[in-house]
């Protein structure tokens, strides 16, 4: 008795199991690819202090925007290059210049070469809080990315 129990819970089995692939596609041609979202979105890049080299996390963040941009056809990418309020005006002003050339030239190293780049520096306008403090999180470069939907 135990054995006819084992040999029809086989066959179910193996019934189950060729039916499940009946409906695997036969072909390349059949295999469904998802088409990209192309949302806008943005990103932050963080420096050290007194810096314009990119980090590894920041080199990271930017091959992920390169991979979420694969597929889809970009309208344009905004840099903008920020320091803290640490220093003279005119130093932290040629610092945020430096960080936004490095994130450009970074972005198209990971796919962005023949994009139109909206670069631009603030400096340390804007980097201190209400009460007069300096805010370090300043230390970084605004990214954003506009998509005018997938490649065709």
């Amino acid at each position: 008795m135990r054995r006819v129990e084992l040999t029809i819970i086989g066959v179910v089995v193996a019934a189950g199991l060729a039916a499940g692939c009946a409906t695997a596609p036969k072909s390349r041609s059949q295999i469904e690819v998802a088409t990209p979202a192309c949302e806008d979105f943005a990103v932050q890049i963080y420096f050290d202090r007194d810096s314009a080299v990119l980090t590894q996390e920041a080199r990271s963040v930017l091959a992920n925007a390169g991979a979420l941009a694969k597929g889809c056809k970009v309208a344009s990418v905004h840099v903008v290059g920020l320091a803290d309020a640490v220093g003279s005006p005119d130093v932290n002003l040629a610092l945020s210049e430096q960080r936004a050339a490095a994130v450009t030239k970074a972005l198209a190293k990971v796919g962005f070469r023949h994009v139109e780049f909206d670069v631009a520096a603030a400096g340390d306008a804007g980097a201190l809080n209400g009460a007069g403090e300096a805010r370090p999180l300043r230390r970084r470069a605004d990214v954003r990315f506009d998509f005018d939907g997938p490649l065709r």
